[in-house]
């Protein structure tokens, strides 16, 4: 891997790992249980809308924090994102959404310039939808693209001080084009078909519910280990094939 996953951030080095205890090894589920508690309290209460959305979206970049930790080591990287205490981590994580934030919306506003309006709202969602599913087959390749611009963050950060640096980020995507734009196209490629995939296990889950005499909290854990289920398989494969993406382009120049 690059000097850049290899780099620690400046901070505290010597702290363990922030974790939730019992959830050590699902270290995104908290986040992701979160995430969706928030977005189910927004969810048609134009007051609480946006509030609810920004700290949904950070506990997304907190369970994708997690994963990316593990992917990197997986990959033969070194990370420390483990190291950060839980304030840092926040911190960390509001730094890069309010940077995505601007890069969404001037997406979102360009993209309704130009016509396509309907459309234009599901680039709002770019990450939450590295968790949770996209509405649409062109959402969930811009939900890759920003998972790809998140990583480079990340990694940017690891190898620059802990300082957060969009435009370095994305002047790193440019230079690593050929092998991550590949490894996003795949990643919007596979979460289309795990997007079919989970229809069908959801129609499935709806049937069984409709037509099953099993108790009730049965039937709601069922629901509860398909939503986040799903959402942690998303993250785990974004990951992979992101750092994948990554470390073939370092190791092959490219």
């Amino acid at each position: 891997m690059t000097v850049a996953l290899r780099q620690q951030l400046s901070l505290r080095k010597t702290r363990p790992e922030t974790s939730f205890g019992p959830f050590r090894p699902l270290p995104a589920l908290p986040w992701l249980v979160m995430a969706a508690a928030l977005r189910i309290v927004g969810y048609g209460k134009p007051g609480l809308i946006l509030p609810t959305l920004v700290l949904a979206d950070i506990c997304v970049l907190l369970a994708f924090f997690a994963t990316a930790r593990d992917s990197i080591q997986a990959a033969g990287g070194q990370s420390s994102l483990g190291e950060l205490t839980l304030a840092e981590q926040t911190r960390l994580s509001v730094s890069i959404l309010w940077r995505i934030a601007l890069v969404m919306i001037a997406a979102t506003l360009g993209t309704a310039a130009i016509g396509f309006t309907s459309f234009a709202p599901h680039l709002l969602w770019g990450l939450d939808g590295m968790a949770f599913d996209q509405g649409t087959h062109l959402g969930r390749f811009w939900s890759a693209t920003i998972a790809a611009l998140v990583l480079l963050i990340i990694v940017n950060a690891e190898g620059n001080d802990g300082r957060v640096a969009l435009f370095a980020a994305v002047k790193d995507f440019g230079r690593h084009a050929l092998w991550l734009g590949a490894a996003v196209l795949a990643l919007g490629t596979v979460n289309i078909v795990l997007g079919y995939g989970q229809d069908l296990v959801r129609n499935a889950i709806w049937q069984f519910w409709q037509t099953s005499t099993t108790s009730q909290p049965f039937k709601s854990v069922i629901y509860v280990v398909f939503i986040f289920g799903f959402a942690m398989l998303r993250l785990w494969i974004t990951l992979s094939i992101l750092t994948f993406g990554l470390k073939q382009s370092y190791a092959r120049g490219g």
